[in-house]
This record gives structure tokens, sequence and C-alpha cells, in this order.
């Protein structure tokens, strides 16, 4: 399909990432009713609808560089202030309700196959892969896809279907904490703290109340950068090692394999050790939040490019309601249980979120509502479903072959 912006010009469509991330931050943090979509999600809408008015390609080697160097430098960086010490607390609630969200993703799965096995080719492996995105996130999908040697267009069509089910849902759980019924029937302390700052006249733009000036010197951007690159690097080779010699002859070694031979979760331990251990020299660089959430907007314009719904609604219109049945059952089952083991509405959108969404997402979700004390806990639990959401992907899809 030819586009206005070749796949090969990879100059000009990082020039259009990196401009539609900024444009969607600068919206973001000026505009009330941007600040409720969030700028993450406006840079994936922007870099959907150019993709599907056929400006930019839905691939091109310039988003594979962004997931394989922009999105491993930037987790560092948003886990730079993650203090275990503060952020245990809340970090161990939250754990709890999103693996019982993630229960939601599994069964949604297999609700969705039984229901759609007749009319769909290849459930199993389409299954495998929505459960593994839909517990960790898109790195789950393609390793699925990889796994069960998926074909090229159910691939295509599912990375489709997710994105647009991800974006839809983020849209449903900024909406939730104003429905009545939600209001009336779970707790929402966060809530009600930012609606009682409201009412004494404080700005309800949480995106723009949350990133304020602050000064940032040129050691602080030269540090960020450094130790990103050393913990990425660092984190890789040890990950590497590990999946070498540790062999995956039984479920016990298997799951040590992909724990300790996961560079995310290496990277997201090695950053907490550091930001536990010096909390003064480490977590307070200034301006690593700023960076690396400016990284993510450009990794979600990547999200949104590939996401063409002429491919959908042409090639498998029924994918989509399948993705959506695993979502609305995760959903189900979240707010349920939430509300069973009182846990806060907050902490159960940002449980479920970070399942669906994955970690960015969470914590974009985190910041657009003003929920502080979440954004770290979101990071933490969500970079822990890219490795749950594997063995859940491979569980359910070898159990559907």
């Amino acid at each position: 399909m030819k586009t206005l912006i070749s796949a090969e010009n990879t100059w000009g469509l990082f020039a259009i990432l990196v401009a539609v991330a900024a444009l969607a931050i600068y919206l973001e943090q000026k505009y009330q009713w941007a600040s409720k979509i969030t700028g993450c999600v406006l840079a994936l809408i922007g870099c959907l609808i150019l993709s599907n008015l056929r400006i930019i390609p839905t691939e091109a080697a310039a988003y594979d560089f962004v997931w394989d160097y922009v999105v491993p430098l930037a987790i560092p960086m948003l886990l730079l202030q993650a203090n275990v010490k503060k952020i245990s607390k809340d970090s161990g609630r939250l754990i709890i309700i999103y693996l019982i969200s993630g229960i939601g993703t599994v069964a949604g799965g297999f609700l969705a196959f039984f229901a759609l096995k007749n009319f769909i080719p290849e459930l199993n492996k389409a299954t495998a892969m929505m459960v593994g995105t839909y517990t960790g996130g898109s790195v789950n999908l393609v390793a699925m896809a990889d796994a069960f040697d998926a074909g090229g267009e159910l691939v295509s069509t599912s990375v489709v279907a997710d994105n647009l089910l991800m974006a839809l849902y983020f849209f449903a759980l900024i909406a939730i904490p104003t429905v009545s019924f939600f209001k009336k029937h779970f707790k929402h302390p966060l809530q009600d703290e930012i609606d009682k700052r409201t009412a004494n006249g404080e700005s309800q733009n949480h995106a723009q109340n949350y990133w304020t000036a602050k000064p940032v010197a040129l050691k602080d951007i030269a540090f960020t950068f450094a130790l990103s690159f050393v913990i990425v690097a660092v984190s890789t080779e040890i990950a590497a090692f590990f999946g070498r010699i540790i062999p995956t002859s039984n479920f016990v070694l298997a799951l040590l394999n992909g724990l300790i031979g996961n560079k995310y979760l290496i990277m997201t331990t090695l950053t907490m050790i550091l930001a536990t251990a010096f909390p003064t020299q480490v977590g307070g660089i200034a301006g690593a939040q700023e960076i690396g959430t400016f990284m993510i907007h450009i990794f979600f314009g990547v999200i949104g490019a590939p996401a063409s719904i002429y491919l959908i609604l042409t090639k498998a219109p029924l994918l989509l309601v399948f993705c959506a049945i695993i979502v609305a059952t995760n959903m189900l089952i979240s707010f349920l249980f939430g509300k069973l083991f009182k846990f806060n509405l907050e902490e159960i959108c940002i449980a479920s979120n970070a399942n669906i969404g994955g970690p960015t997402t969470a914590a974009a979700l985190a910041i657009a509502k003003g929920w502080n004390a979440l954004i770290v806990p979101a990071l933490l639990v969500g970079t822990l479903g890219y490795v749950i959401g594997n063995y859940y992907g491979i569980f359910v899809g070898t159990l559907l072959r």
C-alpha cells in the first residue's frame, strides 16, 4: 500500500512521530477535554488517523526502532523514583487486584474462543496472542505469535483489533470514576481528595498540574541517559545469559527462565534496587520522568500506526468482537472481585488497565486522573505482566490446540 511518506523514509517518519507526540502533550496540558483523553491516547489516535489516511505506513523500520530501543530506555527513566520502601504498601494491594484481573483475561479468552471457534480460523493461536497481550502488552502478542507460528495476516489483524479495543477501553476507564453507579458502589478516596481540591479552586487539568516546570540541569539530562543506557545494556546481557543457561525442560525451570531471562523484568529490578539503595542520588535526578514520558508518547504513536480500520473491517470484523469479549470479561471480573474484596475504584481501574494496556497506559491513566500515588505501582505491576502474559498465553494456547 503506497503512502505519502514511504516506509523507507525513516527521518520523515520520526519527524511525524515526534511531532504528533509533542502536539499530544501540548493539547493535554492546554485543554481540559484533551487532558481527559490523555496525551498518550491522543498520540495513538493521531497516528491512527494518519495511517488510515495513507499519509504514513502501517509498518516501517522506524517503528521497530521505537520498540527495540526507545521503549527499553524509557522504562528505567520512569522507574528512577521507584523507591520500594515508599511504594510497597500501595503496590502490594495493587498486585493482588492485578492478578485477579488477569484471571479475568484468561476466562475471557476461553469464553471468546468457544463462542467464535466455528467462525474464525486458527482461533487458538489468536486466543494465545490476545490473552498474552491483555495480561502484559504487545511484546507478549509478538512472543505468542512466534510460539504458535501464527500467520502474518492473523498477526496484523490481531494487532489492529488489540490497539482499537485498548483505546476504546482506555476511554471507558477514564469515564468510569465519574459515573454515579460506580461512585455509589465503590470506595474512591483518591478521587474524593481530588474533588475536594477542585472545589477549593485547584485546576482540574491533572496532567498540567503534575507536569509543572521543574529546574533541570545539564548533568541531570546526562545522568538520566547514561544511567538508562547502562541499565538497559546490563539487563539485556544478564537476561540473555540466564536465558541461555537455564533449561526449559519442565514447568519450574521454564518459569525461572522466563523470569530471569526477561530483560524488562531485569531492568525493572535493577532500577528499583538503585532507586531504593540511593533514593537521594537516583531519585533526585530531575527530568528523568519527563524524558521517559515523552518517549512513551512516541511509543503510543507507533501503537496507533498499524491500526488499519479498513483491514479489520474487511479482513476480520469478528476478531474485533472476539477481543471485545475478552476485554469485557476482564472488566467484569475485575470490578466484581474488586467490590467483593473491598478494593478502591482507582485500584481496580489501574489494575484492569495494566492488564489490557500494559504499564504505560496504566501510568498514563493515573497521571490523567491525578492519582499520583498509583503512578509507580501501575508501572511495576504492568511490567510484571510482561512475564505473566507469556505463561498465560502459552497455557491457554496449548490447552485449546
